[in-house]
C-alpha cells in the first residue's frame, strides 16, 4: 500500500513570475526532493494578474499593487483566505510562514481550521533583525505605530509555532527571545551555489584588481561607508562594481551623486541587477568581495563570492561573522567604520591573498549546499510533527 502525502503550504511575500526564473526553478525542483510532501506555495505573481500555475510545486500567487500598503492589504486579506482554503482542501499539515508577519497570517489560519477538526503545525522563519531591517531600508511614515503593530503581530505569531527555521546565530537569538522553548533548525537561505561552484576564476587572485559589492543598493547595505572608503585606496587601477537592483531609486541615486563628488566616477560601475551566472563572472574577476551592512540576517553572497575562492570584507554585525573569521577568509570590520574598511581594502592589496582565498572556498563548500538546503526542511519538518530527537542546546538543530 502506497504512503499518502503530506500537504505542506508556504506562504510568503515572495514574488514569482511565469514561468520562475532560474534560481526559483532550480529551488522548488529541488524541494520536490522532500518527497513525502505535496507543496503549495502562496505569494505575489510579478504584475497586478493574479495566477495560479504548476512547475515543480504547485502556486497561487496575489496580484502585485502598486504599493507596499496595498501589498500588505492583500497578503493579510486574500493571502489569509487563500491559506485557509488550501488547509481545508488538503488537509494541510505543516504552514510555512517565512518571515514572523507572515507567520502572524499562518497563526491565524491554524487556529481558525483547527476550530474544523484540521490540526496543521506552523513553522516560522527569521531571515533577518526584523524589529530594525525595515526602518533601516527606508522611510516608514507613522514609525512608532508600524513598530507597535509589527511586534505585536511577530508576538502573535511565534507564541503559536510549532518550529522556527532560523539561518544565523542572531537571527537565532531574537527568535529564541519571542520563543525560548520552541525548537529551531539553522540553514542558509537558497543559493543555487552549482552555479557558483561551476564558474572557474577568470583571474588568479593575486592578479585580480577589483573590488565587488552584491546586494540590493538600500542604505542598509552600507554601500555609501564603502564608496568612501574606496575613495581613499590609493590603487588607481582597482574598479568597483556595485551589482545590484537600486530596491530604494533615492538611495541609489544618491550613491552616484557621492562617487561624483568624491572623484570616482569613473571608476565606480553601477552594474545594476544580473542573474546568478553574471555574478559568478563578477566574482570570478574580483580580488575581494565587500559586504558593509549595518545589519544583516546572514549575507549568503558572502558564501557565493568564497565559493569562487574569493575573500570578503564583511561588518562584524548580524550573521558575517558566522561566516568570516578575521584573517582567515577574509576581514572583519566595524560596521560605518570608514577607517577600518579602508584599512581592510589596503590589506587585500598588500597581502598575498592566494591562501586567503583557498580557505574561503573550503569554508563555503563545507558550510552550505543544494542538498544541505533540502535536508534542512526535511529535519525542520521533522522537529514541527515532533519526529526528530536532533534538538541540541536549547532546541537547536543546526549546520554550520
Amino acid at each position: 500500500m502506497l504512503k499518502s502525502r503530506k500537504t505542506a503550504c508556504w506562504i510568503s511575500s515572495a514574488r514569482y513570475s511565469q514561468p520562475l526564473d532560474a534560481a526559483s526553478s532550480r529551488k522548488w525542483q529541488l524541494m520536490t526532493g522532500l518527497s513525502d510532501y505535496e507543496i503549495r506555495v502562496v505569494g505575489f505573481a510579478t504584475s497586478p494578474r493574479p495566477r495560479s500555475f504548476q512547475q515543480h510545486v504547485r502556486f497561487y500567487l496575489l496580484p502585485l499593487l502598486p504599493s507596499s500598503l496595498l501589498r500588505y492589504l492583500t497578503i493579510f486579506s486574500l493571502g489569509h483566505l487563500l491559506l485557509i482554503l488550501l488547509a481545508l482542501r488538503y488537509d494541510c499539515a505543516i504552514i510555512v510562514a517565512q518571515s514572523p508577519f507572515e507567520g502572524a497570517i499562518g497563526a491565524a489560519a491554524k487556529i481558525f481550521v483547527r476550530l474544523l477538526g484540521r490540526r496543521p503545525k506552523l513553522i516560522i522563519e527569521n531571515h533577518n533583525n526584523f524589529e530594525e531591517d525595515v526602518f533601516l531600508q527606508r522611510s516608514i511614515p507613522l514609525k512608532g505605530l508600524y513598530r507597535a503593530v509589527m511586534l505585536a503581530l511577530a508576538r502573535f505569531a511565534f507564541g503559536r509555532a510549532d518550529a522556527l527555521r532560523v539561518i544565523s546565530s542572531s537571527t537565532a537569538e531574537r527568535a529564541r527571545h519571542y520563543a525560548p522553548n520552541t525548537p529551531q533548525a539553522r540553514f542558509m537561505t537558497f543559493s543555487d551555489t552549482d552555479v557558483f561552484r561551476g564558474t572557474d576564476r577568470r583571474l588568479p587572485l593575486n592578479q585580480a584588481e577589483d573590488i565587488v559589492y552584491a546586494g540590493v543598493l538600500i542604505p542598509r547595505k552600507g554601500a555609501h561607508h564603502l564608496l568612501s572608503a574606496f575613495a581613499q585606496l590609493d590603487h588607481p587601477r582597482a574598479q568597483l562594481h556595485l551589482v545590484g537592483g537600486a530596491e530604494n531609486a533615492d538611495y541609489a541615486n544618491q550613491l552616484r551623486q557621492q562617487a561624483a563628488e568624491l572623484g570616482i566616477g569613473d571608476r565606480v560601475n553601477f552594474a545594476g541587477a544580473v542573474s546568478q551566472a553574471e555574478l559568478a563572472r563578477y566574482f570570478g574577476a574580483a580580488r575581494v568581495m565587500v559586504l558593509p551592512s549595518l545589519s544583516e540576517g546572514l549575507g549568503r553572497v558572502v558564501v557565493e563570492a568564497m565559493l569562487l575562492g574569493t575573500p570578503v570584507i564583511g561588518s562584524c554585525v548580524g550573521g558575517i561573522p558566522d561566516l568570516i573569521v578575521d584573517g582567515e577568509n577574509g576581514y572583519l570590520v566595524e560596521a560605518g567604520n570608514e577607517a577600518e574598511l579602508t584599512a581592510a581594502l589596503r590589506r587585500v592589496y598588500d597581502d598575498d591573498v592566494a591562501a586567503m582565498g583557498e580557505r574561503a572556498r573550503a569554508f563555503a563548500e563545507d558550510f552550505f549546499s543544494p542538498e544541505i538546503y533540502v535536508d534542512g526542511y526535511r529535519k525542520l519538518f521533522e522537529l514541527a510533527l515532533g519526529e526528530s530527537n536532533d534538538a541540541e542546546s536549547g532546541g537547536v538543530s543546526e549546520r554550520r
